[in-house]
């Protein structure tokens, strides 16, 4: 179920609200949690009932481990908590390599060894990324903390906080301290009418950039990449537009699930921490990393960055660990080596960014030119060119695709005027410019489709690089959002011939 669909907006969340009140109100807060843990069952079962046991059985799992580890450290045997700790991560770890990355390992030992390999035919869980972090670190957190909500924590509690539909499928990874006393406070989770008002206002500002944005600027952005992974070959422009759609698409895509969970949430009074925050204001890869699916960048840094060593044993072995995690964060996107390769861009990207850093705190002079108006300016460009650029890499589905759109965006392929614009020059004008090989790519020869994918492309761009998001605007701008955004959003949600899902559904 996709929170822009009829049967998500007209029928679960309506129903959901008014069982979730009910039972607050004239039964007491268990029942209300219970509540809470069915709806998100029934939610996640109405993609694919089968997979429902799937969470069922993780939920079960790590509730036994966790369980296990308290008892064990209860009884002070740090040693068997540290084993059950391993055994129930191992398992989680497990169950996301078989339905993630069984045919992609099997595959590459295949071509290694010469022996050909039919992938199984197995579909990827919804949300499986995102519930197995969660739970990996509620274990962990477990083994190595004394906060209350870590101590008596009930099954019922366990599910609600792993099972939570705004955040199940595309998160934000949660902490358990962030959540479970939440769910614990029966005050903040009455009806309220504030948090309705600002709830919903937040999910629509989020479904206005999926549906009016994120999903217009995907046919622009699948159309360019198809055609270079065929092997077509893509000139500049061509390139370049298909570059902004996809980096725009996925910004919005991202954006507006984020604003769109956190809006669900503030319905019953729940405040999620923020996932997105502006990434492409950005100006440095670093800055980047805090801003782009926040929670997920804590995760790796908590479980994975500071694990292997931090930066507590020198400057190579920082970057060696950096490297590391990104490498780590890039295939946790997709079993593939296009998701590899852009993490490990994105970790060299992070390792000449530190480096950088170092060498203006040794100088001063380099530092007093980081702090000035045009290296910030410098800096921001710099960032956002090599963030997108990045993009191409991790959209591409084969390195035909890769090749193509950078010899394109590289201008190998020439800069040939886009068809339409060439229509509207003289002719002896247009046989200077133009060439044998013009795009139709781009508006498809149509000047008004040409120029209403311009206006929408570079107009997401401004609005992304100096638009503010959802958590920096004043209510009454919300609100003017809203009443100008309701009647596109509601003639796409009842014209519209699907509804798509959103993209981090796949990761």
């Amino acid at each position: 179920m996709l929170f822009n669909s009829y049967e998500f907006i007209f029928c679960f969340l309506p129903a959901f609200l008014i069982i979730f009140y009910a039972a607050l109100r004239y039964c007491n807060l268990k029942t209300a949690l219970t509540a809470i843990v069915g709806a998100s069952f029934f939610f996640y079962g109405f993609w694919n009932p089968p997979y429902l046991l799937l969470l069922i059985l993780s939920i079960v799992l790590n509730y036994t481990g966790y369980r296990l580890v308290l008892g064990f450290k209860n009884r002070g045997n740090s040693k068997k908590a540290k084993i059950t700790a391993g055994i129930v991560i191992a398992l989680d770890l497990l169950s996301i390599g078989y339905f993630k990355y069984f045919n992609f390992i099997v595959s590459n030992l295949a071509a290694l060894l010469n022996i050909k390999f039919a992938p199984y035919c197995i579909f990827l869980p919804l949300g499986i990324s995102f519930f197995t972090f969660q739970s990996i670190a509620f274990v962990l957190d477990a083994l190595k903390q004394e906060k209350a909500e870590l101590k008596n924590c009930s099954l019922l509690e366990f599910a609600a906080f792993i099972s939570f539909f705004p955040q199940l499928i595309a998160g934000p990874i949660v902490h358990a301290h962030e959540l479970i006393p939440q769910l614990r406070e029966k005050e903040r989770l009455k009806f309220s009418r504030e948090n309705m008002a600002e709830g919903f206002t937040i999910f629509f500002i989020g479904l206005a950039k999926k549906i009016l944005i994120a999903d217009t600027l995907s046919p622009y952005a699948n159309e360019i990449f198809n055609a270079a992974q065929s092997g077509g070959t893509i000139t500049f422009f061509e390139a370049l537009y298909g570059m902004l759609a996809y980096s725009l698409q996925l910004y919005f895509d991202f954006s507006g699930y984020s604003d769109m969970a956190y809006g669900l949430a503030l319905l019953i009074g729940i405040k999620l921490p923020v996932n997105f925050n502006s990434p492409y204001k950005a100006h440095s890869l670093v800055e980047f990393w805090s801003r782009w699916h926040i929670t997920l960048s804590r995760f790796l840094k908590d479980y994975v960055y500071i694990p292997f060593g931090g930066n507590r044993f020198g400057t190579f072995k920082r970057f060696r660990n950096l490297l590391a995690t990104m490498l780590i964060g890039g295939i946790w996107h997709g079993a593939g080596w296009t998701f590899i390769v852009w993490g490990g861009m994105h970790g060299a990207g992070l390792i000449i960014n530190h480096a950088w850093k170092m060498l203006c705190d040794k100088y001063q002079r380099l530092a007093k030119f980081r702090g000035s108006v045009f290296w910030t300016v410098a800096a921001s460009v710099l960032t956002l060119i090599f963030v997108f650029a990045a993009w191409i890499v991790f959209r591409s589905e084969n390195w035909t695709g890769v090749k193509m759109m950078f010899r394109g965006i590289c201008g190998l392929n020439g800069a040939v005027l886009p068809e339409p614009i060439l229509k509207l020059l003289p002719g002896f004008v247009r046989n200077i410019v133009s060439s044998s090989s013009s795009m139709t790519l781009l508006g498809n020869g149509s000047l008004m489709r040409f120029f209403s994918e311009s206006v929408l492309i570079f107009g997401s761009l401004l609005l992304a690089v100096f638009g503010r998001n959802v958590y920096e605007m004043p209510k009454k701008m919300k609100y003017a959002i809203i009443i100008a955004a309701f009647y596109f959003v509601l003639q796409r949600l009842l014209f519209a011939v699907e509804q798509t899902e959103f993209l981090y559904f796949q990761f």
